[in-house]
């Protein structure tokens, strides 16, 4: 049996722009399926809404999204996850980050940590925090 571990990122009338930053950070193919698309308008505001969406590319990269109907209660919580994006080519994972970093609040500098070569943290235009950093093996 093989399991992928996905975030799924909950937002309320910006699933779609979120994903699509995250497609032009991180390249890959789009889907997006709006309230219409799924059947499931519950008001008529909300059908061009994201029922489900999702960004995935090639380098492996993989996060879902979408707009929490506002029948629902919703809270953007404070940091209730992170999303980890780690890899083993520095400039890949530099990449990444600028592009990341745009409009966003940096918590820590990408650069040099004791457990990496490289790590960062930020919170994106969207309030979702990334952790990148460059995978490497520990020793206890």
């Amino acid at each position: 049996m093989t399991i992928t571990t996905v975030a799924h990122i909950n937002l309320r009338g910006n699933a779609r722009e979120a994903l699509e930053f995250y497609q032009s950070v991180f390249g890959g193919d789009l889907i997006v399926a709006t309230n219409t698309d799924a059947q499931n308008v519950e008001i008529p505001e909300e059908a061009d809404q994201v029922s489900w969406g999702q960004v995935t590319s090639p380098s492996g990269f993989h996060i879902m999204a979408f707009d929490v109907p506002s029948s629902r209660p919703w809270s953007p919580g404070e940091s209730p996850f992170f999303v980890s994006v780690r890899g083993t080519d520095e400039t890949e994972i530099s990449a990444y980050w600028e592009r990341l970093s745009i409009g966003a609040n940096t918590a820590v500098p990408l650069g040099p940590a004791g457990w990496s070569p490289l790590y960062g943290m930020l919170t994106d235009k969207f309030g979702v925090t990334w952790v990148l950093d460059i995978a490497v093996a520990y020793s206890a």
